[in-house]
């Protein structure tokens, strides 16, 4: 049901995946370090009612890799030349963690491109003070979308610690091949992930100068809260009900990335929400 694509953008080529059953355009955008495949489950279950597509986006997966150009006006300019190429005035917006403050970005530059806008697990949505940066090279090292990044000296050696990840946790076959379709082996012989340090690196110094969310979006927009996500509070929930005017707040089971580790409820309170806004 699921093509691999690649479309040559002004900068880059991407990398995306599409289902076409569909017409209403259902745009998927992944979080740091991810891949278009971690829509997979999502993908198939609603490839009936949606024209999906998923990109990998640039310093990911299977796109572009470049030196530099990871900023959130980058991946912007990559959408919306995405969007024009499929003919799309507008379409749904799904976006996870990272993603989710490059899509408020967006909506609140451009939100006549939004139908409506789920946002899944937002990281670090506000600006952040300059000493933070001091920590990065602990993040690095800890934060378990990055510590799959390698080097590791063997696939199997990387495969060892990706069965430890929150990301991995019940290790089914999807997220087996998630895991398998995002490491490479390098140059040196080496085994690492195919998403670059030059984006990680960048993507980082952006998400701590600029906030997600700095003035009203009028958009119909769903916060998806798992479990035992990031965003547990009432104090980390307060920029989303402050700007978010049309805002619903769903909580479902599992972690950081609970279209991975729990997809069935995922994927039903996403298609419940888009048939709500239909």
């Amino acid at each position: 049901m699921v093509e691999r694509k690649v479309i040559k953008l002004s900068q880059v080529e991407l990398s995306y995946l599409e289902w076409k059953q569909g017409t209403d355009p259902l745009l998927l955008l992944h979080g740091l370090g991810d891949h278009a495949l971690v829509w997979s489950s999502l993908g198939d279950y609603l490839a009936q009612d949606y024209h999906i597509i998923a990109p990998d986006l640039r310093g990911h997966g299977d796109s572009s890799k470049l030196n530099n150009g990871y900023k959130f006006v980058d991946y912007i300019d990559d959408l919306n030349q995405l969007m024009d190429y499929f003919g799309w005035q507008s379409a749904h917006i799904l976006s996870h963690s990272w993603s989710a403050k490059l899509a408020a970005i967006w909506a609140t530059e451009q939100p006549e491109r939004f139908k409506d806008l789920i946002l899944i697990d937002p990281f670090f949505i506000d600006k952040m003070p300059s000493w933070f940066k001091v920590t990065f090279p602990i993040l690095y090292k800890t934060l378990p979308f990055l510590k799959a990044m390698g080097p590791f000296n063997n696939y199997e050696e990387a495969e060892t610690l990706a069965r430890s990840l929150k990301q991995y946790q019940g290790w089914s076959p999807l997220q087996q091949e998630v895991f398998k379709l995002g490491m490479e082996e390098k140059e040196d012989g080496k085994w690492g992930s195919k998403f670059i340090k030059q984006a990680r690196d960048e993507i980082f110094e952006e998400v701590m100068k600029y906030a997600g969310l700095t003035q009203d979006i009028d958009i119909p927009t769903l916060f998806i809260k798992p479990e035992k996500g990031l965003n547990r509070t009432a104090w980390q929930l307060k920029p989303y009900r402050t700007y978010l005017k049309q805002l619903k707040i769903a909580e479902v089971p599992g972690n950081h990335w609970a279209f991975l580790v729990e997809p069935s409820p995922f994927n039903e309170t996403i298609k419940r929400f888009l048939s709500e806004n239909n």
